[in-house]
């Protein structure tokens, strides 16, 4: 059984401040409909809290687009532009680890092809691979067409692009690639929500909630669905990205 008495009182505390606390949830690495993909997609009907799918441009079906039109519950984003690393060796994995013409490039190509499958539903933002990126890219983000940028932890002050991050991750990867042990989820989120309520992590960011659809495993796919429903239950309420990005 899991004890979600830490942040059911992290989460009174905090309407005690009467401040908003608006939370999202990022999917990466979407190319095509698949039933894991359903799974996601009845998940969020259940909670009714969008998903903001990052889809990878290169590898993209224009079935995903057919798929998403009548689900509008899930939201694309751009992710990079064909999920490759380009780090040099002995360096963490990234796509975009310059600001060069080719990095550039392939993140100019990947906001035209997704906006050519999704049209205007396609929101404006860049979540690189492995959440890296060299942070003199935004500048050219901004100039290509790009509203935010979407990467892993709490956002430092904002300068150059919005950045709208992901602060969760339930997915044990230096481990067994299953769920992480749920009380350390739990810390974490208390950890992150306690920032908030005493100033020293911006509250104005939404609280983001990362998965990967494609590799979860029977536990992850609960323990998604109770913690985003302990949120909601809490006080959180669903972030508006597009009406925020617009």
């Amino acid at each position: 059984m899991i004890d979600w008495t830490p942040l059911r009182s992290a989460l009174a505390r905090y309407r005690q401040s009467e401040t908003p606390l608006p939370v999202w949830w990022r999917d990466d690495d979407a190319i095509a409909p698949t039933p894991q993909l359903d799974q996601l997609h009845a998940l969020s009907v259940q909670l009714d809290l969008p998903v903001h799918l990052a889809v990878i441009p290169a590898h993209t079906k224009d079935t995903l687009a057919e798929y998403m039109a009548s689900r509008q519950n899930l939201r694309p984003m751009v992710h990079g532009w064909a999920h490759q690393n380009h780090a040099e060796a002995g360096m963490k994995k990234s796509e975009f680890p310059h600001n060069d013409a080719a990095c550039q490039s392939r993140a100019s190509e990947g906001l035209k092809t997704l906006t050519h499958l999704f049209g205007s539903d396609l929101l404006p933002v860049f979540v690189p691979p492995w959440n890296r990126m060299d942070t003199g890219l935004s500048q050219h983000l901004k100039s290509a067409g790009y509203h935010a940028v979407s990467t892993f932890g709490p956002r430092k002050p904002q300068s150059g692009i919005l950045h709208i991050n992901t602060h969760i991750d339930p997915i044990f990867w230096r481990g067994t690639r299953g769920l992480v042990p749920p009380e350390r989820l739990i810390a974490q989120t208390v950890e992150r929500i306690e920032a908030r309520r005493n100033g020293t992590e911006d509250a104005a960011e939404p609280l983001g909630y990362l998965t990967h659809h494609l590799v979860h495993d029977p536990d992850i796919w609960t323990f998604s669905y109770a913690f985003l429903n302990e949120l909601l239950d809490g006080g959180a309420t669903p972030a508006h990205l597009g009406k925020d990005l617009a």
